[in-house]
């Protein structure tokens, strides 16, 4: 656990930077460009980089031999770049310089993200990672959590500030890492990087579509609302941009205090039960939140929201990793990553062309759709995968 809580840092660094990011680089784009849906499409630039990135980089540190391990030359490589191009975003001086460095740091992201969190799987045992999950997830959560008060605080005072702040954090949580996780020490398992390359077809069963499926919508529905919330804030209900951007907080600040006991219900409860629950909640959560018309309320729904959240968000990587063997938690983070990404390139710039059309109301009535369809896809999952153990003995 204490490993747990020091890996933590990573994602610590990764959530407020991606709250940062997509708090308030729309502003950025805003003061150039007039249509929603054009700003959605540039802030999924992230995920085009990881549709194609990500699931190499997974698996290729999965074969990674190195003096520092498996994953961390790569948040060696990447996180000091991130640290640089996260800094520069706000003193870019036209549309095109913001877009070069839009692209550079994501690009950096890109190099660390599926390493730093197949580290959790590497060094925890199987029946207590709903349980890390939920930790790594509090100290995720809680760096949105600051990104969106005391960012949003810093960015009332200076634009730059938070960006500054964040590219401090990514070398501090660096550094961490690189003190408190030896991966030869800390690791459950090596034998199984000597395996080359992995079979798809064989990681791909039946179970893991249909959960990747749900995966694909609930990232839908979360990644679209995130990216034009604080627009809508802005443009529907009439808050300044610090106050828009303050309000996500409480959607942050539920997912965090209910992120370990989300852990802990999915390992009394299994995964799947908690997850269904969690989709359910935040149907109801985005069907209210389309009726909202005073700040009070939306933080009230956001901070019930952020509850439902958890319960999806922490137990679904675990349920992914348990789909398949432990010879690919690499590869295995990659497509999670590959499946949300590619739901992030649809999402915004598509709900930013139905807000052209429609306006923002309808926004949240578009993200409780979207859930819909994951609560379908999740009831074709219908029992647990094995486990990894289990899927050994029964290796040919």
């Amino acid at each position: 656990m204490k490993k747990t809580w020091l890996l933590g840092f990573g994602f610590f660094s990764i959530s407020i930077g991606w709250a940062l990011y997509n708090g308030f680089v729309p502003f950025f784009l805003n003061n150039y460009l007039s249509s929603t849906a054009l700003i959605g499409f540039l802030m999924t630039m992230d995920n085009y980089i990881a549709l194609f990135l990500q699931p190499y980089i997974g698996s290729r540190s999965d074969r990674t031999r190195s003096r520092f391990g498996r994953r961390m030359p790569y948040l060696l490589v990447g996180i000091p770049l991130a640290s640089v191009f996260f800094a520069l975003i706000p003193f870019h001086q036209s549309l095109v310089t913001l877009i070069i460095f839009m692209l550079c740091m994501n690009l950096s992201m890109a190099i660390f993200r599926s390493p730093t969190i197949a580290l959790m799987p590497d060094i925890t045992p199987e029946a207590h990672r709903t349980k890390a999950n939920g930790i790594i997830n509090f100290m995720g959560g809680l760096g949105a959590i600051l990104a969106f008060s005391v960012g949003a605080f810093l960015f009332s005072v200076m634009e730059s500030l938070p960006f500054i702040a964040v590219s401090i954090i990514f070398l501090i949580a660096l550094w961490v890492i690189y003190k408190n996780i030896n991966e030869s020490r800390d690791g459950i398992s090596t034998n199984f990087i000597q395996q080359p390359t992995m079979k798809y077809k064989t990681e791909l069963n039946k179970q893991t579509l249909f959960l990747l499926g749900a995966i694909f919508f609930w990232f839908i529905s979360i990644q679209g609302m995130e990216a034009l919330f604080t627009l809508y804030g802005v443009n529907e209900i009439g808050l300044s941009r610090s106050a828009s951007a303050f309000s996500l907080a409480f959607f942050s600040l539920s997912f965090v205090l209910f992120s370990i006991p989300s852990g802990l219900l999915g390992a009394k409860y299994g995964e799947r039960k908690v997850i269904m629950v969690g989709i359910l909640g935040l149907i109801i959560v985005f069907i209210l939140l389309s009726g909202v018309h005073s700040a009070l309320a939306l933080r009230s729904i956001l901070l019930v929201g952020g509850m439902f959240w958890a319960l999806v968000n922490i137990n679904a990587y675990p349920f992914v990793m348990a789909t398949g063997s432990e010879h690919s938690y690499g590869t295995r983070t990659g497509l999670y990553y590959l499946v949300s990404s590619l739901a992030a390139i649809i999402s915004p710039p598509t709900l930013g062309l139905l807000i052209d059309w429609f306006g923002f109301g309808i926004l949240f009535y578009t993200a409780a759709g979207s859930m819909v369809l994951a609560f379908l896809c999740i009831l074709k999952v219908k029992i647990r995968a094995p486990l990894a153990s289990e899927a050994r003995i029964s290796s040919p």
